[in-house]
């Protein structure tokens, strides 16, 4: 079965859907959310990509991302895909959102505007294994200085969002289970 994404203009207004690889060829803008889960000792669970990814296979990233459907809300799609990658659901909250624009390795283009929400977690997830290759919790601030030392290691879209969750770490109360 085909995936398709959501279009957006500029002002994140939908403006269309297409099927996902094409537009990632294309370029196109589209909707996509990023899931950041932190554990009681706020360390933030990782995974690693599988390298049957269609893009950034192989790499360190947050705890999962994809797209919504088209009709879905990014709500209950970042919680739907939390389960599919990583074997667990929890309770989560949006705190920003940005738009960023890179070309990958494979002809491919990430032009998305991304909704990042965080969750708080402390069980030992299951991942999918054609979704994640690997997994770890890590300290926060130990994790901002190995993606400055080695930051072949982390995806695109993970390494521009990290400093932003980080800011808004102090205000994640996880007493209030996000």
């Amino acid at each position: 079965m085909q995936e398709h994404v959501i279009l957006v203009d500029h002002t994140g207004r939908e403006i269309g859907i297409q099927e996902k690889i094409q537009a990632h060829r294309d370029g196109k803008l589209h909707r996509a959310f990023s899931v950041f889960v932190f554990n009681a000792v706020g360390e933030l669970l990782l995974q690693r990509r599988a390298q049957t990814k269609y893009h950034s296979g192989g790499l360190w990233t947050n705890t999962c991302c994809s797209h919504p459907r088209p009709g879905e809300k990014y709500h209950h799609a970042a919680r739907r895909r939390l389960h599919e990658e990583m074997g667990f659901d929890c309770e989560l909250r949006e705190i920003f959102r940005f738009t960023y624009h890179t070309q990958l390795d494979n002809s491919l283009f990430e032009h998305e505007l991304d909704h990042v929400f965080v969750g708080h977690y402390s069980g030992q997830p299951i991942p999918n294994p054609d979704e994640v290759e690997d997994w770890k919790w890590m300290d926060i601030r130990a994790l901002q200085h190995d993606v400055r030392q080695n930051p072949q290691n982390y995806t695109y879209w993970f390494k521009l969002a990290l400093d932003r969750v980080v800011e808004h770490f102090p205000k994640i109360s996880f007493r209030d289970e996000i």
